[in-house]
């Protein structure tokens, strides 16, 4: 009888194989988390209208976007387990935020580095970004660019609603096109509210 067992090989390669997976899916979770902390503070700075500072916040998640990806680069089963999703929605959220709200075009997801769901989900989730800049406006009664807003608003749900697959493949985006159609509907209705009581006569 041999001394040795084909398991004594056998074992510690798998043993290696899933270190080095749960080694690469600890460096893609920490990078997503940091991608996902920088969008929101850039969103937040767009808001409090530090565009370049904003900019500067995303071009260094850029590298930390990457970091994510490369380390899941041979791991195609932990790359789309979803976290990595999540943070690249987020990133497409803020970028989206960044160029809309400082009169540029919609980046597209190859600019942008990102998969087709997280792209599309994450423009989505803009529109409510959207609707926030339009509010602040209204109640600082500054209405120029407002109606170019939520045009912007309108085309982003026009094309959300032509993608017809199951959520599986888009990662939920019937529900969150479900839910731009409600941010839209509710912000076409306060911008329409405000523009008419602008114009009204005012009393004697």
């Amino acid at each position: 009888m041999p001394d040795t067992s084909p398991l004594d090989t056998i074992i510690p390669r798998i043993i290696d194989h899933f270190a080095e997976k749960n080694a690469a899916r600890e460096r893609a979770l920490a990078a997503s988390r940091t991608l996902i902390r920088m969008s929101a503070n850039s969103i937040r700075a767009v808001h409090r209208g530090e565009l370049e500072k904003a900019r500067a916040m995303l071009d260094e998640a850029k590298a930390v976007r990457d970091e994510a990806v490369a380390a899941l680069a041979a791991h195609g089963d932990i790359y789309h387990a979803g976290f990595l999703h999540d943070a690249q929605k987020e990133y497409a959220e803020a970028r989206t935020t960044l160029a809309l709200l400082s009169g540029g075009a919609i980046p597209s997801p190859e600019e942008l580095g990102v998969e087709y769901a997280a792209y599309l989900n994450g423009i989505a989730e803009a529109v409510g970004e959207m609707r926030r800049m339009i509010l602040d406006r209204l109640r600082a009664g500054v209405y120029e660019g407002s109606e170019e807003l939520l045009q912007a608003m309108d085309d982003i749900y026009s094309v959300l609603i032509t993608i017809d697959f199951p959520d599986a493949m888009t990662g939920g985006l019937r529900r969150t096109t479900d839910q731009t159609r409600g941010i839209l509907e509710k912000t076409r209705g306060d911008l329409t509210m405000a523009i008419v009581q602008r114009r009204a006569p005012k009393g004697p």
